[in-house]
């Protein structure tokens, strides 16, 4: 996924033309996350809400190879922002679904290394990130990132369905979606919980 970003026509060049994209198969089943993520919540955002990304992407796609093969840059420029959300909610979730595992475990080795360098120790990270996530205005995501040119990780959030990389330059590693229909089932309005609790499902 680190690859993928820079703009909405580096997307277009990496993943248009005639490649279709698809829902990402689970390597876990949708009740396997809980208490911290019930298995409707699951179903519901993998196979509705990220379904309905990957369908309007291909969608966005094949209207931007038209528009391409007849060189309507307005019909392009018009269909920028359909790609950056779709796209955007596409990438964004298929990290997010190999983030999360049954097994949860702790940074290790290279990464271990990186967390203590960047934030003091993994607690600390645990800390930092998760108020910012929390604090995220609205529909975002918080993240953790890979700063390619200071070798730093950092923490970083970004708006609606908006992609790390194109959106800061930091290549993706952890990303925790706070979109309502991510928690709503069941926390209610208490973000903070489900964000708390989500660190017990973190597939380090």
């Amino acid at each position: 996924h680190a690859e993928v970003g820079k703009s909405s026509a580096a997307l277009f060049s990496a993943y248009g033309g005639a490649k279709k994209h698809e829902l990402p198969t689970l390597t876990y089943d949708y009740a396997s996350l809980e208490p911290a993520i019930s298995a409707e919540t699951m179903e519901l955002h993998h196979s509705k809400h990220h379904n309905t990304y990957v369908t309007n992407l291909n969608v966005t796609l094949e209207k931007m190879d038209s528009a391409l093969s007849s060189s309507d840059i307005s019909a392009l420029i018009g269909l920028q922002g359909a790609l950056k959300f779709n796209g955007g909610g596409h990438l964004n979730h298929t990290l997010f679904w190999e983030n999360l595992s049954p097994n949860s475990s702790v940074p290790s080795g290279d990464l271990e290394s990186a967390i203590k360098e960047s934030f003091g120790d993994f607690e600390k990270l645990k800390t930092e990130m998760s108020a910012k996530t929390v604090a995220v205005q609205g529909s975002g995501w918080g993240w953790l990132g890979y700063n390619k040119s200071t070798g730093r990780l950092e923490i970083a959030t970004c708006a609606n369905q908006d992609p790390l990389e194109a959106t800061t330059g930091l290549a993706p590693l952890l990303g925790i979606d706070v979109w309502e229909h991510a928690y709503y089932v069941d926390y209610r309005n208490v973000r903070p919980d489900y964000v708390k609790n989500i660190w017990d499902v973190i597939n380090w």
